[in-house]
């Protein structure tokens, strides 16, 4: 997970959720969300309604999980989806 694995960093925010470190959580789903994980940028969206991830946090995933799916866009891609493949 610490090497970039979306989905164990994601796993490891749930652990921490769970555990009642939500400070820790948050910082694991920020990490996942900046690199397109949708599921984080879920969670850290909930936290922030709950009152435990800041505006800055949740700003911060919000922004890097758009840059993460940017990144992925491609022409071939686009073309590919609306010829449904």
């Amino acid at each position: 997970a610490m090497k970039g694995h979306a989905e164990s960093r994601h796993m490891l925010g749930a652990v921490e959720y769970d555990n009642g470190n939500y400070q820790l959580a948050v910082q694991h789903w920020v990490i996942s969300a900046k690199v397109g994980y949708g599921d984080s940028l879920n969670c850290i969206k909930d936290m922030f309604k709950e009152g435990h991830a800041t505006k800055a946090q949740y700003a911060e995933a919000l922004l890097g999980y758009r840059d993460a799916v940017e990144e992925t866009k491609s022409r071939q891609r686009e073309v590919a989806k609306r010829l449904g493949l």
